[in-house]
């Protein structure tokens, strides 16, 4: 199987009906096939609450899930990838989309940027792996207007790669508006891309466990290079290796929107003042202290998700109990409390002791979680999640090594 149909998520179903849409455009130049495509397949079509349509992923893990919230795709896409953004639009933007879908999140900077400036230009670089994906974007009713611009530049490029062959998109793309459509592995357009260009990455493949290629420090590594000094990555994650896989790769971190979601996601950006909220106290101590925090890793820009995966299964499993506290019960959480639970406690302290912390409450398990003394929710150059993650897996070290209260 090619990596292009391992990568994609849509429903089996629809991927080849949709295939076979284009495939029959190409042959016979008829464009009743994808004129009519919805109104015929509405059924693989998901109708979500602010009445945008989404479409279900094929079978991960015995479950299909719609590849949007329910609460709203659209919304989603303002809520989580627009609203945090801190654009200056009084000069030029350029944006990032990875895993560009339907075309939602680009659509809705489009829209952003339409209602926000006249003078400036707005760049947009949409990378998606799947065709029919991208083809599904023509597809479904356009939730908002700058949609419809969205779907011009994807129809351009499956047009250009020999996969759509008629131009049925009516609008037209704003002189002051340039999108580039990249259907191929992210990893590999994102070498090609120079340095410093982006004030914005929206980072929005389907799940980790499906595309740890596409959530690893070494993928970020390349984030942290073409992005500005004041942009902002932000992705809807909130787990912790992808988190600490930014700390590692030269971003700050902090909280992002709420949306449809019981947390929050993820905000990354080289300048921490970009950043307005903190992590969770506990999201901070789990990162900072467990295995939970090691990150994927993909050196060469080219492994398989399963290989991914199952190192990151073998380095958490070496580094448990010898450079980091187990996950186990969320032990880290429990550093310089006082525990009622006697059967957890004890769970509790047997892995702490690996890690020469002799209890919860032991001058070892304060000096670890000080910093979370001085924790604000607002944050600010100096107090903030990145840095008090980064001070607490340094007195990790020291404690484990021996040298805690060593002058």
């Amino acid at each position: 199987m090619s990596y292009e149909n391992d990568a994609r998520i849509i429903n089996d179903d629809v991927f080849d009906l949709i295939n076979s849409c284009f495939d029959e455009e190409r042959s016979s130049r008829n464009n009743e096939g994808r004129v009519n495509f919805f109104n015929t397949y509405n059924e693989y079509f998901v109708l979500t609450d602010d009445g945008s349509y989404s479409i279900n992923s094929k079978e991960i893990n015995n479950k299909i899930e719609t590849l949007h919230t329910s609460t709203g795709a659209i919304s989603e896409s303002f809520e989580k990838f627009i609203k945090p953004m801190k654009f200056d639009y009084t000069k030029d933007i350029a944006i990032l989309d990875i895993c560009a879908g339907l075309g939602y999140n680009s659509s809705a900077a489009i829209d952003d940027f339409l209602k926000n400036t006249s003078n400036s230009n707005l760049k947009i670089d949409m990378v998606e792996i799947s065709h029919a994906t991208l083809a599904c974007g023509l597809l479904v009713p356009s939730p908002i207007k700058a949609h419809d611009i969205t779907k011009k530049a994807i129809e351009e490029e499956l047009i250009r790669q020999d996969y759509a062959t008629l131009s049925l998109e009516e609008c037209e793309i704003p002189e002051n508006i340039n999108i580039d459509v990249y259907i191929e592995d992210a990893r590999q357009t994102v070498q090609k891309l120079e340095d410093n260009t982006y004030d914005a990455i929206f980072l929005d493949p389907f799940s980790q466990n499906m595309a740890p290629e596409l959530f690893s420090l070494d993928f970020f590594k390349e984030f942290r290079r073409v992005i500005k000094d004041d942009g902002i990555v932000a992705t809807y994650t909130s787990a912790a290796p992808i988190r600490a896989a930014f700390i590692e790769a030269g971003f700050f971190i902090g909280q992002g929107p709420i949306f449809g979601r019981k947390q929050g996601g993820t905000l990354a950006s080289p300048n921490p003042l970009m950043l307005d909220t903190a992590l969770p106290k506990n999201d901070e101590i789990r990162i900072a202290l467990s295995d939970v925090g090691i990150p994927f890793r993909d050196p060469n820009l080219n492994n398989t998700s399963e290989y991914i995966l199952d190192a990151r299964t073998e380095e958490r499993h070496d580094a448990r109990h010898n450079t980091k506290i187990s996950s186990a019960v969320k032990t880290p959480i429990f550093l310089a409390s006082e525990m009622d639970d006697e059967k957890l406690k004890r769970r509790v302290e047997r892995n702490l002791k690996k890690m020469n912390i002799p209890s919860t409450t032991s001058p070892e398990a304060y000096y670890i979680v000080e910093c979370e003394n001085d924790y604000t929710k607002k944050q600010d150059a100096e107090n903030n999640s990145t840095n008090r993650i980064l001070e607490m897996s340094k007195r990790l070290k020291k404690v484990k090594s021996g040298n805690y209260g060593c002058t």
